[in-house]
């Protein structure tokens, strides 16, 4: 899939951003990323009440393999093939996968940072200064003065 033709795909849902992503591209609108375009396919964001109408079409989640096991991401499904032929209908299932990535932002909280704590923290103590230190660093010096 190339990028004209993603353009074409998304036209009766209204204008997508379409960026490199991993070996395809990250589709978004509104500043939601909502799909994937992967060599695998095409797939959407889904969530909880989304994910049965994808396992009503036979489709499945993404999944990739590393050298160790396959890795199966729950939060993008892919696009029953026949909607690639049905803009109208593509274009509600992206609307679901939009509507999901939005859900999904907003259960993401932000991280807040602790609260100071009241207790002062003592300073850490200073390193002693030993002959043995002064030697060493003074070596150290005339070894990078003569180069």
């Amino acid at each position: 899939m190339d990028r004209e033709f993603l353009i074409d795909l998304f036209a009766d849902f209204g204008p997508v951003t379409i960026r490199k992503m991993f070996s395809g591209y990250g589709i978004s609108a509104d500043g939601t990323n909502f799909a994937l375009a992967l060599r695998a396919g095409l797939f959407f964001r889904a969530d909880e009440q989304t994910i049965p109408d994808y396992e009503a079409e036979g489709s499945g989640p993404f999944q990739y393999q590393t050298r160790a096991k396959t890795v199966t991401v729950n939060s993008y499904w892919q696009l029953p093939a026949r909607l690639f032929d049905d803009s109208e209908e593509l274009a509600q299932w992206a609307r679901a996968a939009l509507a999901a990535a939005q859900r999904a932002k907003v259960k993401k909280r932000p991280k807040t940072k602790k609260a100071a704590k009241t207790k002062s923290k003592k300073p850490a103590p200073k390193k002693q200064v030993t002959k043995k230190t002064v030697r060493r660093v003074g070596k150290a010096k005339r070894a990078h003065r003569s180069r």
